[in-house]
């Protein structure tokens, strides 16, 4: 989960959600090692935050028509991420849904890092994507009945949210 906690929900509309990045995760390690005689340098990967912005927009995409579709990322249309995100520091995902229909749905996203320092938020990328309802694919391809993409990770948030009666 790239997602710690939904803090905000708008039905159809928009989804906020934050992540805490912390040292003690061990993808942050790599993220750059130590070597060549340079130290350390642990950073958030940029496909990561990327992808806690595809939960967040994805958990909106989802809920509207209450998690009975699966609901999966088909492309993402933008991504621009301008500052680094160091140990310590809180992410805030912004999803707002653009366009939704029986063949998926169009999300905009905004990121922002929290300066505990001055307690303000500062814009630090933008992401948008497209969704698809595979249960609408054209393909003729056969999925499983069950939601293979809505762990009980997400029903977690969900319920921590006060949400879960989104989860028919």
């Amino acid at each position: 989960m790239w997602i710690d906690a939904i803090t905000d929900f708008e039905p159809e509309t928009r989804l906020v959600a934050v992540k805490n990045v912390s040292l003690s995760e061990e993808h942050i390690h790599d993220h750059f090692p130590e070597e060549h005689g340079l130290r350390a340098m642990p950073l958030m990967p940029n496909s990561l935050i990327v992808e806690g912005m595809a939960q967040t927009a994805g958990i909106l995409v989802g809920s509207v028509n209450r998690f009975r579709e699966k609901v999966v990322l088909a492309k993402i249309t933008r991504a621009s991420i301008e500052h680094d995100v160091i140990p310590g520091r809180t992410i805030r995902y912004t999803a707002l849904l653009e366009q939704h229909d029986a063949a998926g749905a169009a999300t905009s996203g905004s990121i922002e890092m929290l300066d505990h320092a001055t307690g303000q938020w500062s814009g630090i990328g933008r992401v948008d994507l497209v969704f698809s309802h595979i249960d609408q694919n054209m393909s003729g391809m056969e999925f499983p009945e069950h939601n293979f993409v809505f762990s009980d990770n997400f029903r977690n948030i969900l319920h921590a949210a006060g949400l879960e009666d989104l989860c028919d």
